[in-house]
């Protein structure tokens, strides 16, 4: 099955009108589809790169050029010519060398859809030059995708912490990023014992950011009381999920089965059992997550550099990276080891796939051992085996108790991003959204039953 667009909610959008957002729950998605953010349809002839006005997006500590790119004069002579003074200006690394000519610039298109048009930059009279991702925003890409909430925290990640692509700099209507020579982890890659300590190893990392720096200013509460994004997202989405599932197209019994009115009470019944828990046990701890951990959002650097193994694991879009418990984040990274996008049916949930306690452990042990929010830092990597038993079985508790809230915010997300197939009725979609929302909500429920939160 092709690769599948489809809408962005993202956490700092949860109270604005759902919009688009690439699933990496889609079927298949190349390396290439990942390390810019987009899809690519199976035919590139049938992509359209749009132009048209599009509103700044700059972020502090970046250069910017007032400059603006047409993607559908990519080809021509003066595309390159103005690109290679936006590259100059902008003081893009091996980009500078005033013996750079426009016409050995080869410019090579990847995506080209409505929100982003994207293409790799490199020169073919050298090798000293690096090739260099170019992305040109699209004419609703402004009103589809918070770019500045993004942009900013792409930037902090990457130039703080060194997480993510580097961002060169911006022009008026896009921006130059640090391309990555990798390969796209697999279903089966991150099953693998010493690749998921490495994941771990990069998860703790990523927890251990400053919430305060890689956020917004925006995004800061005033309280100094940071609350789960996903509470936000499942509460800000529900009215919008109502109104698809009140579609005419929507057959009774998939409207029935998914219950959002039944689904709404549930959720605050385990929200309170929840805070309780919490109450009496240490809570996890609040972390910036990346939310999203699954196999198509880490790549593997072909030619890995660093002397730490687990760095040649890039971590990449981060369209709901936002402050969560460390363990929500887990958990759903867990219940991404029972996906397999790539299958017959990429939309379904294999259980049986999930992570025994012992490849649990695996990857607790490394995040544990690099995780600052702990207590124990990379600087103090030796633990007592008696600690470090009961660190982890504290942990696996906390992403047992957390992983329904993982379930409910992709069940609720799925039904909404249903709604243009429903309304369009679409007899064979690409993706079935509310076959996903529909095998998440079973899923949460039958979790919160396990847990004693509701009873039979």
């Amino acid at each position: 099955m092709a690769p599948v667009a489809s809408p962005v909610i993202s956490p700092s959008m949860a109270t604005a009108h759902p919009v688009a957002r690439r699933l990496s729950s889609s079927s298949g998605r190349s390396l290439t589809d990942i390390l810019i953010g987009t899809q690519a349809s199976a035919s590139s002839s049938s992509l359209k790169l749009a132009d048209g006005p599009v509103e700044p997006v700059k972020a502090e500590g970046l250069k910017h050029v007032r400059s603006r790119l047409e993607a559908r004069r990519y080809k021509t002579p003066e595309f390159a010519a103005q690109l290679l003074k936006i590259l100059s200006t902008l003081q893009i690394p091996s980009w500078t060398d005033t013996r750079i000519k426009p016409e050995d610039i080869v410019v090579r298109r990847v995506s080209g859809a409505l929100t982003n048009a994207v293409f790799f930059v490199s020169y073919k009279n050298s090798s000293k030059v690096s090739t260099v991702l170019l992305r040109i925003y699209g004419p609703s890409s402004g009103s589809l995708i918070s770019r500045p909430r993004e942009l900013h925290i792409l930037h902090k990640l990457s130039s703080v912490y060194r997480i993510g692509p580097r961002v060169f700099g911006t022009f008026e209507n896009g921006r130059l990023e640090e391309y990555f020579d990798s390969t796209t982890l697999t279903a089966e890659d991150i099953r693998d014992p010493l690749i998921s300590r490495w994941i771990g190893a990069r998860m703790a990392e990523f927890h251990s950011v400053d919430m305060e720096v890689v956020s917004p200013p925006s995004d800061i509460p005033e309280t100094g009381i940071w609350k789960p994004s996903v509470k936000t997202c499942v509460s800000s989405w529900l009215p919008y999920a109502h109104e698809v599932l009140s579609l005419p197209s929507v057959r009774r019994e998939v409207a029935l089965d998914l219950d959002i009115t039944r689904f709404e009470k549930e959720w605050n019944i385990y929200l309170k059992w929840l805070s309780k828990v919490e109450d009496k046990r240490s809570g996890s701890a609040m972390v910036f997550g990346h939310n999203d951990a699954q196999y198509g959002n880490l790549l593997r650097l072909t030619n890995a550099l660093e002397a730490d193994e687990h760095r040649q694991i890039i971590v990449v879009d981060f369209e709901y990276a936002s402050p969560n418990p460390a363990a929500y984040d887990i958990g759903n990274h867990f219940h991404e080891w029972c996906a397999n996008y790539h299958g017959n049916t990429p939309h379904l949930l294999d259980q049986s796939r999930y992570p025994t306690f012992t490849q649990r452990r695996n990857f607790y042990t490394s995040y544990i051992k690099h995780s600052n929010h702990l207590g124990k830092g990379a600087e103090d990597p030796v633990f007592d085996p008696s600690d470090l038993d009961q660190i982890v079985a504290a942990l696996d508790y906390q992403v047992r108790v957390w992983s329904p809230a993982s379930h409910a915010m992709w069940a609720i997300w799925g039904i909404v991003q249903a709604r243009d197939d429903l309304e369009n009725s679409v007899a064979e979609p690409e993706f079935d959204y509310v076959g996903y929302a529909t095998g998440r909500m079973e899923a949460f429920r039958r979790e919160i039953l396990d847990l004693g939160v509701i009873q039979r």
